[in-house]
């Protein structure tokens, strides 16, 4: 048999050549600006020293971001405990079909419609004891609240803000999850005899957990990256309580226009998040292939 050499034409990739060029002027050349600037004493416009990785050492030194990155590591786990369990109970308590759940689903997500400096100014008005729902109805309480002046208040109130803001998007992904079950394995289900708990545990849960593991990423993301809402929200105060990590830099570069040290904490910032993203990901992999191999040997 002849053998024939199918011709290849080169010219496809002038069709992603766009996507190169917006990847490039978007992604890759401010970043090396930021490796540039990290390893520069930036002086004046016109004076640059190179430093190596003084600028690195000296930010892995600091205490203030130490703290910000202990506001931040408790603030993410705080929202993955909260938002994925409220999102799933969420998701499992919305109608199935017909108008009502449509309704539901437009409503569920209005909280996601609302722009993040706009969500900061409502909570900076509900959380008042003077004009706020919230801030007013614990004062009639007698509970003392104070988010501009109680540490442990403020940090709350953060996350309360975000729990509001982020929880619907954890459901709507839950339930696009639960739409996705085909009806075959609740009608074996109900042959068996099988309780809620156990569709839950046995169908439902283990069939939500690629929609499960974006929502893990995606919040966990948002979350580290947070900035505009607590800054409206309470400005990093009291004191440190609610600087986080984004804001912490915003200081460093902006603040203080130090844009080395600032440029060197981005790039581990960066690698931060990937660190973790990775971590999460791989874990619920293997959680997952563990999940399908202990249902093949039953």
């Amino acid at each position: 048999m002849s053998q024939t050499n199918k011709p290849v034409n080169q010219k496809a990739w002038f069709l992603i050549l766009p996507v190169f060029i917006c990847v490039a002027f978007s992604a890759i050349l401010p970043l090396m600006t930021v490796v540039n600037y990290s390893v520069q004493d930036i002086i004046s416009p016109e004076r640059r020293v190179f430093v190596g990785t003084e600028w690195f050492a000296a930010v892995m030194r600091d205490e203030d971001l130490h703290a910000a990155l202990w506001n931040q590591l408790r603030f993410s786990c705080a929202v993955l405990a909260v938002e994925l369990p409220l999102g799933i109970a969420l998701a499992l308590s919305m109608p199935a079909a017909g108008w009502k759940s449509s309704a539901t689903l437009v409503v569920v997500a209005l909280s996601l419609l609302i722009p993040w400096n706009v969500v900061g100014t409502i909570w900076q008005i509900f959380g008042r004891t003077d004009i706020g729902l919230m801030g007013a109805t614990l004062a009639k309480l007698g509970i003392e609240y104070s988010y501009t002046g109680d540490a442990t208040q403020a940090w709350l109130t953060v996350l309360l803000m975000d729990v509001w803001h982020w929880t619907p998007l954890v459901a709507l992904l839950a339930f696009a999850g639960l739409r996705s079950i085909p009806d075959a394995y609740y009608q074996a289900a109900r042959i068996d005899g099988a309780s809620k708990f156990a569709v839950f545990r046995y169908i439902q849960l283990p069939k939500m957990r690629g929609v499960l593991m974006i929502a893990v990423l995606l919040r966990f993301m948002d979350s580290f990256m947070i900035y505009t809402e607590p800054f409206v929200l309470t400005g990093g105060g009291p004191g440190n309580a609610t600087t986080f990590l984004s804001q912490y830099l915003t200081q460093k570069a902006v603040g203080q226009f130090d844009l080395g040290p600032a440029a060197a904490f981005s790039l581990i910032y960066f690698l931060i998040i990937l660190l973790f993203c990775f971590v999460l990901y791989n874990w619920m992999q293997r959680l997952g292939q563990a999940q399908q191999e202990g249902a093949g040997h039953e």
